[in-house]
């Protein structure tokens, strides 16, 4: 007879390999055609809500890696959340406004279009890219409301954020100003503090000397009656930035000193410098001095001294005096600083607190980064062709005391990575240190105390944000672009002032905005709105940063503190949120300028929690690169390996710093996934026969060994909870590996194989291994459907086909709808556990020995041993509780236990069994072929075949 037919092998439709870049988009197209996303919303109705905002991805370009680890770790949170009793719902959306769409459209049809023309573009392509993402963001298994996401470019969303600026002037946050502000050539515009990276650079390094113009003051500062010609020294890496000099920057408390040089420069024989610097820098100038005099920079506030160019053209014949400023350090360069306050923020702030006017400030550059045609000598060049012609003028006029070129960390625009500068521009602010009309604190001040209540994961993203608002200067809010929400206001041409009525007319505007979007501001006229006034004013043609477009998604969006707005989905979502997510970039952008939107409109965040994640770098830690040839694209692994992988990588990595990956590391995630697969198959196959609605065996009959088994998923259940609601990922994955190799593989599923498939079909035996196969397979695949959804969605397909067959699970539509598994309490699960974990310890010693012994060749497996046992008293009495069950959990053919009391540990005696192997059971017994009717088999095989089944109770 064959024996393998009586035995209860597996049987699953579930595969071992899952095959998944075929088989996903198969579960993909199943999820949007039973409106999957539709059913979850219905179960989880009434239940806490829970809100994660989507901080908007930009629409423009395929999606990265970077981005599909941040929609990745979206979903798991709004999954597990769901899953944990909450409704949870996902809102994507989209950032559509900006330059580098308008960009694309003047790569693609040219420049100088009209400007609706270029909106309708626009418009048209953001809308085509927006179709393109979300369709590879639909593909990593992540659900959501992807037929209706939040655009920022919907009519009622650029209404909505019109009526949020007219908020924030309301309340006296908006001013008007000439301000340096970061600004690049290429786009022709200021750029957010979020829109500049830093790059290294080479840049002439020059020290000018500016010659004394008021010598009698000099002397005077330093006690001296009378002095010789001289000059005061700076140091600079601009050297563009010298035509518009017009002061000095001096540290009132540092001491400078008044030095005699030779050879005497053309200048004179004395130099100003600071006088730690002094030494330093004459050696680098080649000159060698002595000190005459010092004084502390307070006594040389106000004195004049002349342009360096000032003698070889009139245009240069002014004075720059010295201003007091405390952020001049002697770290570098001579301890005097050279100010143009057109080109530098401190230097500007200076200048302003020493009286200079708006009229006043010299700003020959133009946005193209052109000097203006009447500078003198450079009018018309390229800043930065102009530098070495600015250095040969300087070295003319004899005040160039150094030149070298220096290798430098520089501001450089993050789309066209060319370097940019501050130019003071007249833009409109929101001013961080303005007292808002209520007169009670600035916005500064209520953001920093907004970072204070906000939880932060990781908790080093608190420094960094409190660092980037505690330092940040006022945000430049306008834009010189045509694809934006307009700052549709009407300035008077005289004075530059705002219309009084100016937040009932931007209500106006906004009516009209709703229905025929942004584009309407182009058409209106300013008669059609002020009437007899209209002569007198103007339309203001600046559009708002993009940043203040995903900065106020909270109203616009969310609907804001008490639905102040209507909120494109505000009857899906509910503000503040609990969470925001974006990477780490995000600080200086969408959590920064969402911080102040709100902080402005509020007086609080729009969020309970941020969450932070790193950026992805290849597994030697570089930045990904097309021309380094390390980029990972996600759609061609989701083609390869299946969106399964990318998603169990990106929980697996710690997000919190950088995240490593490479074709080796996927390898790895492939292998790790092979194995909870396996896992998978064999609790299914084993539960194939088996009925949830009648074959549950209660708490109190079940095996010793089962309960354990229920303890322990409960426990670990328990804790991947906990972990899933502190947002920890990794550790997450770690637990649920170990589980499935060590907890089951490696000890409960492998000596669980032996009742299972040789016991009676309905035994109690194996009804009561099933009973915990089906409550550990009901809480791992639900544990997992968070992170392995498509697996775990297959998985449950299995799960309804067969063991719930009969219940009312079986016509469910999806896992996601579930709840985390209810497990049966085991009464006994503490002293359970102590227990089990030192019988699991014994066995790991005990099965040490035994590949020893079978790597001598002297036993082919384990189940050829038969094995003696001396024990000290308390495992003795811990392992005689399983009587001869001990056996099965050793998975020998003989286990027999002594006890000695002398011994402090475990001893074991092993030796080949002297039997014959039982055809069926394999185990080596003396009563295999007793029977001549059955012969081949032994006692116990017959009893589960013939008989009322063997004697068995704990394993």
């Amino acid at each position: 007879m064959d024996y393998k037919n009586t035995l209860n092998l597996p049987e699953t439709q579930f595969p071992m390999r899952g095959n998944l870049a075929k088989r996903e988009p198969v579960w993909v197209k199943e999820w949007q055609e039973n409106k999957v996303y539709e059913a979850i919303r219905a179960a989880s109705k009434g239940r806490p809500k829970f809100i994660l905002h989507d901080g908007p991805p930009y629409a423009n370009g395929d999606i990265h890696i970077g981005h599909a680890v941040n929609k990745i770790l979206k979903d798991i949170i709004l999954k597990s959340r769901n899953m944990a009793g909450f409704d949870a719902p996902y809102v994507p959306g989209w950032d559509c406004h900006g330059m580098p769409i308008e960009i694309q459209i003047e790569k693609k049809y040219g420049k100088n279009l009209p400007t609706k023309e270029v909106m309708a573009k626009a418009r048209a392509y953001a809308m085509e890219q927006i179709d393109n993402q979300r369709e590879d963001f639909i593909r990593l298994g992540v659900l959501g409301q992807w037929e209706d996401p939040y655009l920022t470019l919907n009519f009622q969303n650029e209404a909505d954020e019109i009526r949020a600026l007219a908020k924030m002037i309301d309340k006296g946050y908006i001013f008007r100003g000439l301000k340096p502000v970061n600004w690049c050539f290429d786009c022709g515009s200021a750029l957010a503090e979020a829109e500049v990276e830093y790059q290294d650079r080479v840049d002439p390094a020059v020290d000018v000397a500016f010659p004394f113009a008021e010598k009698e003051k000099v002397a005077q500062a330093f006690g001296l009656d009378s002095i010789a010609d001289g000059a005061i020294a700076i140091w600079t890496t601009t050297p563009w930035t010298l035509v518009a000099n017009q002061a000095l920057n001096i540290h009132p408390e540092l001491e400078y000193a008044l030095v005699k040089v030779s050879p005497a420069p053309t200048s004179g024989e004395l130099l100003l410098l600071a006088k730690d610097r002094y030494e330093a820098c004459l050696e680098s100038y080649g000159l060698t001095g002595e000190v005459i005099a010092t004084c502390l920079g307070a006594a040389l506030e106000g004195i004049a001294f002349h342009h360096p160019l000032a003698n070889i053209d009139e245009g240069y014949n002014r004075l720059s005096k010295v201003n007091l400023a405390d952020y001049v350090t002697v770290d570098a360069g001579t301890g005097i600083v050279h100010s143009s306050p057109a080109y530098g923020v401190e230097d500007f702030i200076t200048c302003k607190e020493y009286g200079i006017s708006d009229d006043e400030i010299l700003s020959p550059v133009m946005g193209n980064g052109v000097y203006a045609s009447t500078l003198p000598l450079f009018g018309g060049m390229k800043i930065w062709d102009a530098n070495p012609k600015i250095t040969e003028a300087l070295k003319s006029s004899g005040n160039l005391l150094k030149f070298e070129k220096l290798n430098h960390s520089y501001m450089h625009c993050w789309r066209h990575k060319t370097p940019i500068i501050y130019r003071a521009t007249s833009q409109w602010f929101a001013g961080m240190d303005k007292l808002p009309n209520d007169g009670d604190r600035t916005l500064r001040e209520v953001a920093l105390e907004g970072i204070d209540k906000t939880n932060f994961y990781p908790a080093w993203g608190r420094a960094r944000l409190h660092s980037m608002i505690a330092n940040r200067p006022d945000w430049t809010l306008s834009r010189q672009r045509q694809w934006g929400v307009p700052m549709a206001f009407f300035v008077h041409k005289e004075t530059g002032e705002l219309h009084p009525r100016t937040v009932e007319l931007l209500e106006e505007i906004a009516l009209l905005v709703e229905k025929e979007g942004i584009e309407a501001w182009q058409s209106v006229e300013v008669s059609d709105f002020l009437g007899d006034e209209a002569d007198q004013y103007e339309k203001n043609r600046d559009t708002l940063d993009v940043w203040f477009d995903s900065g106020t998604t909270h109203a616009h969006v969310m609907g804001g503190q008490n639905h102040d707005f209507k909120g494109s989905h505000a009857d899906d979502l509910r503000w503040p949120a609990d969470l925001y997510l974006e990477g780490s970039d995000q600080h200086r952008g969408w959590f920064h300028s969402s911080l102040l939107t709100s902080s402005m409109l509020y007086g609080r965040p729009p969020y309970n929690s941020l969450l932070t994640h790193g950026f992805v770098v290849d597994g030697n830690g570089r930045k990904m690169s097309k021309s380094v040839g390390n980029v990972v694209v996600p759609q061609k692994v989701s083609d390869s390996l299946g969106a399964e992988i990318i998603r169990l990588w990106t929980a697996a990595t710690d997000y919190s710093g950088e995240l490593s990956i490479s074709d080796q590391i996927l390898k790895r995630v492939v292998e790790s996934y092979r194995r909870i697969r396996n896992t998978l198959c064999f609790l299914l196959g084993n539960l194939s026969d088996f009925d949830a609605s009648k074959d549950l065996v209660a708490p109190d009959q079940l095996f010793e060994v089962d309960r354990y088994a229920i303890a322990t998923i409960a426990d670990m259940q328990t804790h991947i909870q906990g972990l899933y609601e502190k947002y920890e990922f990794h550790p997450a994955v770690h637990r649920l590996q170990i589980y499935c190799s060590e907890d089951l593989g490696a000890f409960y599923l492998d000596i669980l194989k032996d009742r299972l498939y040789t016991t009676g079909k309905n035994s109690l035996a194996r009804r009561s291994a099933q009973t915990a196969l089906y409550h550990i397979t009901m809480s791992l695949v639900k544990l997992m459907a968070p992170i392995l959804s498509f697996t775990c969605e297959e998985a449950w397909t299995e799960m309804r086909r067969t063991f719930l067959r009969n219940t009312e699970l079986k016509d469910g539509l999806t896992i996601f709808t579930e709840l985390y598994q209810e497990l049966p309490a085991i009464d006994d699960s503490t002293e359970l556990l102590a227990k089990w974990n030192r019988i699991l310890a014994i066995r790991a010693q005990l099965n040490k020995e035994l590949e020893d012994v079978r790597s001598a060749g002297n036993i082919g497996s384990a189940l050829q041993a038969e094995v003696d046992v001396y024990a000290n008293a308390q495992d003795y009495e811990l392992l005689k509780s399983l009587d001869d069950d001990l056996k099965f959990v050793f998975i020998v053919s003989r286990a027999t236990l002594h006890e000695d009391t002398s011994m402090t540990d475990v001893r074991f005696e092993i030796e080949a069994s002297a039997h014959e192997k039982c055809e069926r059971c394999w185990h080596y017994r003396e009563d295999v072929n007793q029977n001549p009717e059955h012969s081949g088999i032994c006692g116990r095989c017959e009893d589960n075949l013939y008989g009322d089944g063997e004697d068995r109770h704990y394993a």
